[in-house]
């Protein structure tokens, strides 16, 4: 993503953000013939310029006049799944013309690219409803197991599809990126087990699962087709492509089903602008005259309020705004970005840091992703206002890269009882625990001076989780038990917090 600001091009590439393990589907196929793969090893998706001369001797319109609806349904090539189980979820569905309607109008800006890049892949165009089963076409979804994006990519599986996930941004939820990564994934997939319904089974469970289960099914002199592989499935493995076969049925007859399909036109919707400058996300909407949120619903990978020249960003735009985006820049005089990093140093505090720059603590903590249970110290780069006048600023542009230390959480304190032993003395067993002797009688109110062997004392701890930003944007977290201080006693003693979960990918 990046460029110079006149620069722009049209996508005839892919777009939609993630995928990995998900959701389940399947559908209807207006032929049963397999889609071959291309020999040759899946190229990164780009977007293309497209030159007069590659498309004078292409008649436009007639082309612009085949639905979009159409073009996909005569490109189905997966055999249909005729089981109870996709008869169950096409009736599922159909009773949900709303929800089917809501969806599939999400995919309005991002179905056409999606198709292209399939039918240049020679693949089967049944995968372009995919995303309606991950994530109902949307790009900001995450699961539970912090599966991201459209395509539903965990942290692990959109790193091996080179998806960056940094500070700055999460290429899982970026249209483009995902949706050639989980095309290289589908087609790898489907190179491995030579059917599309195991590769699309693959792609929800695992492909060392269902190898394994192949593998046994041989071993016995069983079918390894997928339908009489379910039984062995995990539930929503075995629901996934009757999912997929579902929302095919309806596209193929939506009629049968009173579903009314979204016009979707048979032209590309997108563009991109590639910038070379930081830019400020709300002066890119302001720029294309787009609401803030409709620009952030077509670049949702954007982790932070500034997209940072640096990393050379292609911002995405409906094709009829690049213009408007354009001469807007070029009538600009005031800055395009207005945030510099900041580099904190011993005894800073967020909230010093906030009055210094003149921003809200609330909005400082939120353009940062520092949540109000987090804490942050030297060593750590916060985003904060320009301040020319101020020399802890740097004025070059924002940085490619940003390596934060580890934050710690703040969880719920937890109370020990320690067993005074010989030779303890209040000083000693406070030294041992880094609180003060005023804490230890502060929680043991029978406590005097002295301790005696045998004696019980209460000690209060607060578990902080320790979290490492990995550079693939997943966090490794463990605990570490501290001793409340009386200020942290204090808090907690007036309203017990919940326990700080913590994941493990």
């Amino acid at each position: 993503m990046h460029g110079s600001s006149g620069a722009f091009k049209l996508l005839v590439c892919v777009i939609c953000p993630l995928a990995l393990a998900a959701c389940a589907g399947s559908q209807t196929a207006a032929s049963d013939k397999t889609a071959a793969l291309p020999t040759t090893a899946p190229q990164p998706l780009v977007a293309v310029e497209v030159q007069q001369a590659e498309v004078e001797n292409v008649d436009l319109t007639a082309q612009a006049q085949i639905d979009l609806w159409q073009r996909i349904r005569e490109g189905f090539a997966i055999p249909d799944l005729n089981t109870a189980s996709a008869q169950e979820r096409t009736a599922w569905y159909g009773a949900r013309p709303e929800y089917m309607r809501r969806s599939l109008e999400r995919a309005r800006p991002f179905l056409y690219v999606i198709v292209e890049e399939i039918e240049k892949r020679g693949m089967p165009t049944e995968l372009a409803l995919l995303p309606l089963v991950e994530s109902a076409y949307n790009p900001q979804a995450v699961s539970p197991a912090q599966a991201a994006g459209m395509w539903q990519f965990i942290p692990a599986t959109g790193k091996r599809y080179n998806l960056k996930q940094d500070w700055w941004r999460d290429d899982r939820r970026d249209v483009i990126a995902s949706t050639g990564a989980a095309l290289d994934y589908l087609q790898a997939l489907y190179t491995q087990f030579g059917d599309w319904q195991l590769a699309l089974a693959a792609y929800n469970w695992g492909e060392g699962a269902v190898q394994r289960a192949v593998d046994r099914a041989k071993a016995k002199g069983e079918p390894t087709d997928y339908a009489s592989l379910t039984a062995k499935m995990p539930a929503e493995t075995a629901g996934y492509v009757p999912k997929l076969q579902a929302i095919k049925n309806l596209v193929m007859n939506p009629a049968q089903f009173a579903l009314i399909l979204p016009t979707m036109s048979n032209q590309p919707y997108l563009a991109t602008v590639t910038r070379s400058r930081d830019i400020d996300v709300k002066v890119a909407a302001q720029l294309a005259e787009m609401p803030l949120e409709e620009f952030v619903a077509l670049n949702p990978s954007h982790n932070r309020p500034v997209i940072p020249g640096a990393n050379n960003p292609v911002i995405v735009l409906p094709a009829d705004k690049v213009e408007t985006f354009k001469q807007n820049l070029e009538a600009r005089e005031k800055p395009l970005s207005s945030w510099q990093a900041y580099l904190m140093k011993a005894g800073d505090k967020l909230e010093q840091i906030a009055s210094k720059f003149g921003i809200d603590l609330t909005a400082l903590r939120s353009a940062n992703g520092i949540s109000a249970r987090q804490r942050v110290g030297a060593g750590h780069t916060l985003l904060v206002p320009r301040a020319k006048d101020s020399k802890d600023v740097a004025e070059e542009q924002l940085p490619a890269e940003i390596s934060q230390p580890p934050m710690e959480t703040e969880g719920r304190v937890v109370r020990a009882t320690y067993v005074v032993r010989k030779g303890d003395s209040l000083a000693l067993i406070a030294r041992k625990y880094k609180v003060s002797a005023a804490d230890l009688k502060d929680w043991n109110r029978s406590l005097g001076s002295a301790v005696k062997p045998g004696q019980k004392l209460t000690i209060e701890t607060v578990a902080l989780h320790q979290a490492a930003p990995a550079k693939g944007g997943t966090h490794s977290r463990h605990v570490v038990a501290k001793a409340a201080s009386k200020s942290h006693a204090a808090a907690h003693s007036k309203a017990k917090r919940p326990a700080v979960r913590v994941a493990h990918r």
